[in-house]
């Protein structure tokens, strides 16, 4: 079984177009979906009441690495994925992971585009197509043996920014075979909306060196939002 894990704050929006879709691809497979409710005020069962293999469970603590720990506590498969509810997976996307897994591989990631279109946002996710100093963000989208995460000790709770990175440290160190898989997730441009492209790369890179030099998390969450216009 595969479980998909979908990590939400306010996102009641983007689940009325994701879970949907993610029942279509899942046709022929064993696939089950969880959705870890962080700390707010909607009521996610209310609002999607009678969707089958769609489970939500609600964790009190905050931070996606809290969500997504507490959804896999929960999954039933041996197989997770994690999934933002605002990234639109492709067609083959069950198949793709399947194969990659039977290939040897014990994780893997997709390359994504985004949902505009230009020539600077077409630059940007080129490089999700290979390895690189970004690659294992959680836009790609991991996907890895439920027993290879539990080894790896899942995400850090206290990794409160970039708790994908950090996890993708570790499972890269532990020489884990992963392969990014050369399809493309629809990932949304909704942060580049808000904020400048040359203000939103220069963010990216310079939390990204941060973090390789080691600084605390707490201080690189409170620098994003210093530099970005985001939802907190």
């Amino acid at each position: 079984m595969i479980s998909v894990i979908i990590p939400v704050f306010d996102e009641r929006d983007n689940l009325k177009r994701l879970l949907p879709r993610l029942r279509t691809l899942s046709l022929g497979h064993k696939v089950e979906i969880i959705v870890s409710v962080g700390e707010c005020s909607i009521n996610y069962k209310a609002c999607f009441n009678g969707l089958a293999n769609v489970q939500f469970v609600s964790d009190k603590r905050k931070g996606r690495a809290h969500q997504m720990n507490y959804g896999a506590l929960r999954a039933k498969g041996d197989v997770l994925v994690f999934l933002h509810a605002d990234v639109f997976p492709p067609e083959g996307f069950f198949e793709d992971m399947e194969q990659t897994l039977k290939s040897g591989y014990d994780a893997g990631f997709f390359s994504y585009q985004f949902d505009k279109d230009s020539f600077l946002l077409r630059f940007n996710a080129s490089f999700t197509k290979k390895d690189g100093l970004f690659t294992g963000g959680g836009d790609q989208c991991l996907f890895i043996r439920k027993s290879i995460f539990e080894q790896l000790g899942r995400f850090n709770n206290s990794q409160v920014l970039m708790e994908d990175f950090e996890f993708f440290g570790r499972l890269k160190k532990a020489k884990i075979p992963y392969k990014i898989v050369q399809n493309n997730l629809i990932v949304s441009a909704r942060k580049y909306d808000n904020n400048s492209y040359l203000r939103v790369n220069l963010s990216n890179l310079l939390l990204v060196i941060l973090f390789r030099l080691k600084v605390p998390a707490a201080k690189l969450k409170s620098l994003h939002y210093q530099l970005l216009h985001v939802p907190r």
